[in-house]
């Protein structure tokens, strides 16, 4: 048995530590959080300062009773789990579990799994940093009490399934989304011209080349840019004036989480879990340093490293030297920015990290290297008809700097259009004058969120940290509050007005596509309901600068200027006084939209959230006749679905044809999407739309769903529409929609049950219902 026993996080990590350490050590995972908060009661006791009631899971005891054994056998016991809030509170449940006292048991800390950084983190240990601790302890604390106070009032005042949930985070980030989308639903198109010139004239080798000259500012009608383009007619053109303008741009910092999770979406089109997935994998093996940051900042060794690189493979000229700032002063995990831990190393064997692991090297790389030089050129054009001048712009790159190696990309509302080369030009020049045209453009709304840009959004509004990011996202999606698809554009006429060299002016009309996105977040009428429920009744919760605010008390308790139990009381009283007034008060959401009336029975046409998601319904639940109901296509929405496109909803049912013998049929009912086959109903599964499922997908379910409905048939009475059913807990009895629990003795002889015996137990349970029993807490 080693002297000594160090827990770290992951098995990976474990393994490539205990490498480095040799055999003094035996190195061994936790895998992660090994207590969590009870269910029970929330697991916070309220009346006594917010103390957390913390228990093993049922999944991790085996670990903590491996790590028990093992740590009394050790001389000293080491914790080495992550260097953030999270990773302190992990140290701090181990010592705590496995009885190690906190003032005396070692924590070190690294942010590269590199030799020099584990065994100088081992020369140098220090105790569980408690104001770290508490700073999770808080953040988990606030969540539970939000998540399981606000969700009830959901599930009450909107219904569905108990699914629902509401977060401190996760509710802002929907809000987010959906105001986007209203803002694009809402956002009325304009429509401009612009005008172009094209000219020909000799480049440095006599050759003819063609360039482009902008004319007047945006012009608002087709009329105003007729008129241009008829007073240029006979024109002749002379560059006027001639400005030569140096430029430069510069390299951006170093990757935090953030950044690497925006520039991962842009250039490698990962969502944001795949690149923390990937760069964890990366820093457990020791080749990237800790991807949980929000610090641009690089350490003395790693500039040193950089710097080598840069003049050994570049040359003295690409190098420059540079410290970046961050943008949050109370950057959380202010240690190092994400990097590789060896600069030499250019690429990684592995397949699945390689194409992260060269981004992440060649953003290090750049951020430390020359500014690229420009040379920028204006050249303003006279038209001898008009008093207008058009003016050229061209860009030539004198030394490349940095962008040898990397260029950031864009956002879709960061881009523009880029310079081009210009020809050889001089001041009095006559130019040949090719054609101007007059193209209409379109105003467009701002684009909707990406998950990386999301991520930006949120930073910027100083929602959220770090590790909070990526898990935000995946519940906001998990929870059906948002879904991540492509849009398809819509097909748009343009007018076109071109003078042409003869001075001849044509009008001319195509067609462009417009609106296509792919990988957007949609908010769903599920996460639009929520989202108006919330900011009416909590409206604090819902606020961005109040999200942002909460994190800076987290920051401070961090730096132990504010007590936890303080921060989390000033927040809980008036939350849970709100919570009190809405279950009361509020009345229950529906989303409801009110498109019209059907004209064939008079009935209001509404669209509405149901129990199974949006549809349309004719008809109230009060009316003599059933309502009917459609549920809405994936791309349709209850905001903007128009009249017309909620009744072509209701002409199915879609015959798909035969199987076995007889037709096969989709419909929608209250209850949701179904199949029809041989007189029995299936519900369609989650994944299969009505509007487009297929002969060859049912087929395979209905056979599914009617073995498995016959092997749990014990018996069937037709007449009276009553079934002995097996259930998870024994047969029992189903009449309808209701269920009766059968005794004991009634369930071993569930299959000789007659009509009469199943109609007293009906009779027998409906004047006795049983009583519910209360869940017995788990002893401490």
């Amino acid at each position: 048995m080693a002297k000594n026993l160090l827990i770290v996080e992951s098995p990976a990590k474990a393994k490539t530590i205990e490498k480095i350490l040799g055999g003094d050590f035996e190195v061994k995972s936790c895998y992660g959080h090994i207590r969590d908060l009870e269910k029970d009661d929330m697991g916070i006791d309220l009346n006594n300062n917010y103390t957390p009631r913390y228990m093993v899971p049922e999944d991790k005891e085996k670990v903590v009773k491996e790590l028990k054994s093992l740590a009394k056998k050790a001389d000293e016991v080491w914790l080495a789990s992550d260097e953030d809030r999270e990773g302190e509170s992990i140290s701090w449940h181990l010592a705590e579990v496995l009885g190690l006292d906190p003032v005396n048991t070692k924590r070190i800390v690294f942010h590269e799994i590199t030799a020099p950084a584990i065994k100088k983190a081992v020369a140098s240990p220090r105790r569980i940093n408690m104001d770290l601790v508490n700073a999770q302890q808080a953040r988990r604390v606030l969540d539970r009490l939000v998540g399981f106070e606000l969700s009830p009032v959901l599930w009450r005042k909107i219904g569905m399934q108990r699914s629902l949930s509401a977060g401190r985070v996760q509710s802002v980030a929907v809000r987010l989304i959906a105001e986007r989308e209203r803002e694009i639903n809402a956002f009325k198109s304009e429509s401009s011209y612009k005008v172009e010139a094209f000219f020909s004239a000799k480049d440095i080798n006599s050759k003819s080349v063609t360039f482009k000259a902008d004319g007047p500012a945006k012009i608002s009608s087709q009329q105003t840019a007729l008129q241009f383009l008829e007073s240029c007619k006979g024109a002749a053109y002379k560059v006027a004036d001639i400005q030569v303008k140096p430029a430069k741009r510069t390299p951006a910092a170093p990757f935090t989480t953030s950044t690497l999770q925006q520039e991962a979406s842009r250039k490698l089109g990962y969502s944001v879990s795949k690149t923390m997935l990937l760069a964890q994998k990366l820093y457990e093996s020791g080749q990237i340093t800790y991807m949980r940051t929000d610090s641009v900042n690089l350490s003395d060794t790693a500039m040193g490293d950089i710097r080598n690189e840069i003049t050994q493979s570049y040359g003295n000229n690409y190098y420059q030297s540079r410290q970046y700032k961050n943008k949050n002063e109370s950057a959380q995990e202010a240690h190092e920015a994400i990097r590789p831990t060896y600069m030499n190393a250019h690429t990684v064997d592995d397949q699945d990290t390689r194409r992260l692991y060269e981004l992440i090297w060649k953003r290090t790389i750049a951020s430390q290297m020359s500014d690229a030089e420009f040379e920028k050129t204006i050249a303003k054009i006279s038209i001898s008809t008009n008093k207008d001048q058009l003016s050229a712009t061209g860009e030539v790159m004198k030394f490349d700097g940095f962008l040898k190696v990397y260029l950031e990309g864009k956002d879709e509302e960061d881009e523009e259009d880029t310079d081009g080369m210009l020809p050889p030009l001089t001041v009095s020049q006559t130019l040949d004058f090719t054609k101007m045209t007059a193209t209409e453009k379109f105003t467009r709304p701002a684009p909707r969120y990406t998950e990386a840009s999301l991520v930006k959004k949120m930073e910027e509004l100083g929602i959220g940290r770090p590790s909070t990011y990526a898990p935000t996202i995946s519940t906001i999606m998990k929870r059906n509050y948002v879904e991540k698809r492509d849009k398809e554009g819509v097909k748009r006429d343009v007018n076109i007005l071109e003078l042409t060299k003869k001075d001849e002016v044509k009008k001319e009309v195509i067609q462009e596509n417009t609106g296509a996105e792919k990988s957007k977040l949609f908010p769903t009428d599920l996460g639009l309901v929520v989202t108006d429920f919330l900011k009416q009744h909590f409206q604090k919760v819902m606020d961005y600068n109040f999200t942002a605010k909460i994190e800076e008390e987290f920051d401070e308790i961090a730096g132990g200027k504010l007590k936890w139990n303080n921060m989390i009381d000033g927040f809980y009283k008036p939350f849970h006084s709100n919570i009190e007034v809405t279950l009361e008060t509020a009345e229950r959401a529906k989303g409801e939209r009110e498109l019209g009336v059907d004209a064939a029975s008079g009935k209001k046409v509404i669209a509405r959230m149901g129990r199974y998601g949006p549809m349309v319904q004719i008809g109230h639940q009060d009316d003599e006749e059933k309502p009917r109901f459609a549920k809405l296509k994936a791309s349709q929405s209850i905001e903007t679905i128009s009249y017309d496109e909620a009744m072509e909803l209701f002409k199915l049912p879609r015959m798909l044809g035969e199987f076995e013998g007889s037709d096969v049929s989709v419909n929608i009912g209250r209850f949701g999407p179904y199949a029809a086959h041989d007189k029995k109903f299936y519900s369609l599964n989650k994944e299969m739309d009505p509007y487009s499922v297929t002969l060859e997908e049912i087929a395979p379910m209905i056979a599914e769903k009617r073995q498995a409905k016959d092997e749990r048939t014990i018996k069937v009475f037709e007449k009276e529409k009553i079934q002995v059913l097996k259930g998870p807990y024994g047969p029992y009895i189903k009449q309808g929609l209701r269920n009766y629990k059968l005794s004991k003795e009634q369930q071993e002889r569930a299959a000789e049950l007659t009509i009469e015996e199943v109609k007293a137990i009906i009779e027998e349970l409906k004047a006795n219902p049983p009583k519910k029993v209360a869940r017995k807490k788990k002893a401490k």
